[in-house]
């Protein structure tokens, strides 16, 4: 099946592959050249994978913000 994988999205963006469900776990699978990935790693649909990667990225937003408030502030005496 095809599937979109988000794992990396903010560094290599999101990758188009076929991948195989695992045998072991529903929701594992196994991409051959990309190895295995989990849950809200992959999607079934670009439309889920862009979602997750938008998401992805307003969290980093957030938290790089959170950062330069706190060196903005920072004094040293």
């Amino acid at each position: 099946m095809k599937v979109w994988i988000t794992k990396y999205a903010l560094t290599q963006g999101i990758i188009e592959t076929e991948a195989e469900r695992s045998k072991n776990h529903e929701d594992m699978i196994d991409t051959g050249k990309f190895g295995y990935y989990h849950g809200s790693d992959w999607h079934k649909t670009k439309q889920e994978a862009i979602k997750k990667a938008e998401e992805m990225k307003e969290k980093k937003i957030l938290s790089l913000e959170k950062q330069l408030t706190k060196l903005r502030i920072l004094k040293f005496e």
